[in-house]
């Protein structure tokens, strides 16, 4: 087994913050600056951080059997002792202790790690092919060097910080690496507020199964994960969630999201959802309790010809056309459990009112009755500043006196406005919620329909079209033909009496 070897941590574990943490991490970008274009930060901290983390935890497993066992504990085999192997050669420590050909070092015990493990680190580090860790030119022994120490500064096993001081942090580290490069981040990375607004409609309880067939980094299990804790233990939210990634490398984020999130038992696949499901019991697909998702938004080339004669059933209203969005749906309704099933999804608004094929395919989802609420989000929100979201949110068990009805809730103003973009702060989902959880008409924010209502309507669900407004007041033209006019005259007397000042300054001449 590889030795322990003591890191010089600058932080006090009792009082580290996710702030603090994430500042240690980011400063990683420090090092590799210059030679490495900001795009491609997370190429190389993020594996590097992983590869730290599986080591940190092997440490913590050896010391707890050396406690245990004593002298005894050579007599157990590693599989016994640990969750995953790190074969000889291998550990953190044998690539800190490396004084040449630093990059060739951690590719080597990467990918020996990997190999060791296929059934819990598949992908955990080849999927970040991109990175060119032996290219001297780029990163040279002595910034690899220094990019080691750095890491070695701090330790993030198990037993080192809370799961939400690391697992925040590490979060915070996706959001920057989303915010840097601005490529495709809204794919993978949902605001984190909006996932916290579905997983309360969710209202996910312990021993619920939660899937994600679109799952990002993880983010939106992760938020589900929480709530289950809150109202039981972390035995009843792991070893019960399910996830589809099409991506590798965000899928092996997700993996050790998951991880540094305390997780150990949860499974994630990597793969094409709407071609090649996942989960599946036959010809159908698995159901779950709770679905919660954030597929990409307007997706072409999804494979429509595949869905037409879908093998799973899934096109159990017909077939969308050349975006996925419908498609996304009808997943997300076949994967929901048939008594119990509750699920969200965030859509482009265009779906509540598109004709066509997705029209009729909406009437149809409307006939079924499982709609509870659409919610209606402000611009701005996601990466694609001009992309307007909403929130559709079903349910195979609605309440008696929800049933042939939805609320339709328009969210549009309910956000807080920052330089760069819109966000939704913890009071804003909170109202939001509120909203939900009244089930009543309000002026300029929600209005409950019948089915009967919105099918009168063409199955058309845009919010506004529903919600009673405020009114504006009469507008009084000769008033405002008045202040017009007043308004001209003190611009023209306010002209003069500058020309009059530079006149006399001699700044200008007449």
């Amino acid at each position: 087994m590889a030795g322990v070897k003591e890191t010089n941590n600058p932080y006090n574990k009792e009082k580290l913050t996710s702030q603090q943490m994430f500042n240690h991490l980011y400063k990683a970008c420090d090092i590799v600056r210059g030679p490495i274009n900001q795009d491609d930060y997370k190429t190389y901290i993020i594996p590097l951080l992983f590869f730290k983390r599986v080591s940190d935890v092997y440490d913590e497993e050896t010391q707890a059997a050396i406690e245990k066992y004593g002298d005894d504990v050579d007599i157990f085999d590693e599989d016994e002792i640990h969750k995953f192997s790190i074969p000889d050669g291998c550990h953190w420590n044998d690539v800190r202790n490396a004084t040449e050909n630093v990059g060739e070092a951690i590719v080597h015990a990467m990918m020996e790690i990997e190999k060791a493990n296929p059934n819990s680190l598949d992908g955990l580090f080849s999927s970040f092919d991109d990175a060119s860790w032996a290219d001297k030119n780029k990163l040279s022994d002595e910034r690899l060097k220094n990019l080691i120490e750095h890491f070695s500064g701090i330790k993030v096993g198990n037993n080192d910080y809370s799961t939400d001081i690391m697992g925040d942090a590490y979060e915070y580290l996706l959001k920057k690496f989303a915010d840097l490069s601005k490529k495709n981040a809204g794919e993978v990375y949902t605001p984190r507020t909006i996932v916290r607004l579905c997983v309360l409609l969710l209202d996910p309880e312990p021993g619920n199964t939660v899937y994600d067939g679109a799952c990002g980094t993880g983010g939106m299990l992760i938020e589900a994960i929480k709530e289950i804790q809150e109202k039981g233990s972390e035995k009843d939210a792991y070893g019960k969630i399910y996830a589809q990634e099409k991506n590798l490398s965000t899928s092996a984020i997700a993996k050790m999201n998951l991880f540094l999130h305390g997780a150990s038992d949860f499974k994630i696949v990597q793969g094409d959802t709407l071609r090649s499901p996942g989960f599946t019991e036959g010809n159908k697909l698995k159901t779950f309790d709770r679905v919660i998702m954030n597929p990409p938004f307007s997706l072409k080339n999804w494979g429509r010809e595949q869905f037409e004669t879908d093998l799973y059933g899934r096109n159990i209203w017909g077939t969308p056309g050349e975006t996925a969005d419908f498609a996304w749906l009808q997943h997300l309704v076949s994967s929901m459990d048939r008594k119990n099933g509750k699920a969200a999804i965030i859509l482009p608004q265009g779906v509540l009112f598109h004709g066509g094929k997705e029209g009729e395919i909406r009437r149809k989802l409307i006939e079924s009755d499982k709609i509870e609420a659409i919610i209606s989000l402000a611009g701005g929100l996601f990466y694609g500043a001009g992309v307007l979201a909403c929130i559709i949110f079903l349910n195979n068990n609605k309440p008696i006196e929800k049933k042939n009805k939805m609320i339709l809730i328009d969210a549009s103003k309910i956000c807080t406005q920052l330089r760069a973009q819109n966000t939704m702060t913890e009071d804003n989902i909170q109202k939001v919620f509120s909203l939900y959880t009244n089930w009543e008409d309000r002026t300029d924010y929600s209005k409950v329909v019948t089915i009967e209502e919105v099918l009168s309507n063409n199955g058309v669900l845009n919010v506004n079209l529903y919600i009673d407004k405020t009114t504006n007041p009469d507008i009084d033209v000769e008033l405002v033909k008045k202040e017009y006019v007043e308004a001209v005259r003190m611009v023209e007397r306010t002209e003069d009496r500058v020309f009059d000042l530079l006149l006399k300054g001699g700044y200008i001449n007449e």
